[in-house]
């Protein structure tokens, strides 16, 4: 069985690290306009057919991916 070099095990390892510190960086969600402040735009989506109401998204630049309020 052949073994990983160390330098390949700390890199992976630094990488797995690396993910949660960014993520736990970035806000729960936005204003919109913190949203637009920061280069996105506003998508609105409906949830189902449209009966169940509609969530509001930060598409593109600081914020992208957050639920706007």
């Amino acid at each position: 069985m052949r073994k990983l070099p160390y330098t390949l095990l700390a890199a992976l390892s630094a990488a797995a690290l690396a993910v949660p510190a960014t993520a736990a960086a970035l806000p729960a969600d936005v204003t919109a306009s913190q949203c637009i402040a920061g280069g996105g735009v506003i998508v609105i989506s409906a949830v189902g057919d449209g009966s169940q109401g509609y969530t509001k998204r930060c598409m593109g630049g600081v914020h992208d991916g957050q639920t706007v309020l």
